[in-house]
């Protein structure tokens, strides 16, 4: 019963919702698809048929229900060198790379670096995303006519104005609807899906690349079957942090690391580049009501009926709607609290949250702002905890040095400049009651006040030393002939 109850939730819960969601991201996928396919440098079927493949499989083997996950474009980008020096046969092995690099994360359970990233990082990351998400709408209709403009406004009034009256539709998926067949039946100045690249209304076919299955093919493709393993990967997994925020749910990460890993493997045998969960996308499901593993499958399916059944009508949906359709997406995604947040948070958490978003928005590289915000992050932390008091009492001949903070490879410094090591003949004691060793620097720094301090003719005792930190000094140090107690 619990299984079937499982099927049921995940699948059959929101059938309408899922449905007509699902439709709507499969709109929502052809122009993404094509234009990222564009970036790699590979005909516009791969990144369709990345695409359609991925969100099947991913609808049944993924660990996050209502994520979408396709084409992208921090995975293209990664992908024109290759491309350009080696073809596309090489990118398909790649692809295939990929898939298997991503189930060994998935085994290896590498999902649980996400609690490393702050929440400042994640801020910063959903931000940059939806400045990317409107960023690349911008060629589409700034400069083309002015007729965009008035359907990109039309577009955008529909959407916000028509859920306060019809609720049961998706109001983009009613905008899409309208303007198409305003488009289609008038002789307007605009821009449509088939200007970006040409479609063909047939289903991918299993397919081996052509490639020298030698370790010369491996040394070529392995760093960027890394790289995309680790960028789909860090994208797919935030992704899902957001939609579960969004939904108020939990997910499986390392199941979907292990399901974006099948999804590779299989598009990549069926003619498509490497994807990952696509967080522009799966707002869109969210906000149209999407929930359950169903609404991933219809978008999948439903990208490729829309291409084979509906394809001559698909090439003529206004650019501009769609243009409309995304600017929506990113004013939903960003997180408009974060200047108030900016306000509020330590300086330190503001600047993580700024520089995140301005090495992603630079770079176009989700991957490379998200690092740099963590490793921002870790400076700022150990710059916090490194702060080392040692307070000095004397009366006579007798000295009690109290510590107070965590004593590291960081702190180490502060540590030895707090002691005074020309006395002499004196009875010394180094409490370490509020302190924490925690490594092989600390450890050195103890054993380099100790044996300055006996080399005067001291005697010296050290107090208090938690259990950790006495098993490390026990282990460690040079000088633990000294009093210990």
């Amino acid at each position: 019963m619990k299984v079937v109850e499982k099927i049921k939730k995940e699948w059959f819960s929101n059938v309408r919702g899922d449905t007509l969601a699902g439709i709507l991201v499969a709109l929502a996928l052809i122009p993404e698809a094509i234009a990222f396919s564009i970036i790699a440098g590979v005909d516009p079927m791969v990144g369709l048929y990345a695409s359609f493949c991925i969100a099947v499989i991913i609808s049944f083997v993924g660990g996050r229900p209502g994520m979408i996950s396709a084409a992208t474009g921090a995975m293209a980008l990664l992908m024109v060198p290759l491309v350009k020096e080696y073809g596309l046969n090489y990118l398909l092995a790649a692809t295939i790379l990929t898939g298997v690099i991503q189930i060994l994360f998935g085994v290896f359970k590498v999902a649980k670096v996400m609690k490393f990233i702050p929440r400042a990082v994640m801020i910063g990351f959903v931000n940059a995303l939806a400045i990317l998400i409107f960023m690349a709408q911008v060629p589409h209709f700034i400069g083309i006519s002015n007729m965009t403009y008035l359907f990109v406004a039309i577009t955008l009034l529909i959407i916000y104005i028509i859920p306060q009256f019809i609720k049961s539709i998706p109001s983009p998926l009613i905008a899409i609807i309208l303007l198409t067949t305003v488009s289609i039946f008038s002789d307007l100045d605009l821009r449509t899906i088939g200007d970006l690249g040409s479609m063909k209304q047939s289903l991918p076919t299993f397919f081996i690349p052509d490639v020298p299955f030698n370790l010369d093919t491996l040394a070529i493709i392995f760093p960027y079957s890394l790289a995309l393993s680790i960028v789909g990967l860090l994208e797919t997994l935030l992704t899902a942090s957001i939609v579960d925020d969004m939904t108020n749910t939990d997910s499986n990460k390392n199941r979907e690391s292990r399901g974006q890993g099948i999804a590779n493997i299989i598009t990549g045998f069926f003619s498509g580049m490497a994807g990952c969960a696509m967080i522009g996308q799966s707002v869109i499901n969210v906000k149209s009501g999407g929930r359950s593993r169903l609404s991933i499958l219809v978008a999948g399916l439903g990208l490729m009926f829309l291409i084979i059944v509906l394809g001559d009508i698909v090439i003529q949906i206004p650019m501009a709607v769609l243009v409309g359709v995304m600017i929506m997406v990113s004013i939903g995604a960003f997180d408009w609290n974060s200047f108030s947040y900016l306000k509020k948070a330590p300086k330190s958490d503001s600047i993580v949250m700024l520089v995140t978003v301005m090495i992603v928005v630079y770079t176009h590289d989700l991957s490379k702002g998200v690092i740099a915000g963590v490793i921002l992050s870790a400076i700022f932390f150990v710059s916090n905890i490194s702060k080392m008091n040692v307070m000095k009492q004397q009366s006579d001949t007798n000295i009690q040095y109290t510590t107070e903070g965590q004593l590291f490879f960081a702190s180490v410094e502060n540590f030895l400049k707090s002691f005074d090591l020309t006395v002499q003949h004196s009875q010394i004691v180094i409490d370490f009651t509020h302190s924490q060793v925690w490594d092989d620097s600390a450890v050195g720094a103890i054993d380099k006040v100790v044996i300055k301090l006996r080399e005067n003719q001291n005697t010296v005792e050290i107090r208090n030393l938690n259990v950790s930190s006495k098993r490390l000094y026990d282990k460690l140090a040079v000088s633990n002939h000294a009093n210990l107690k």
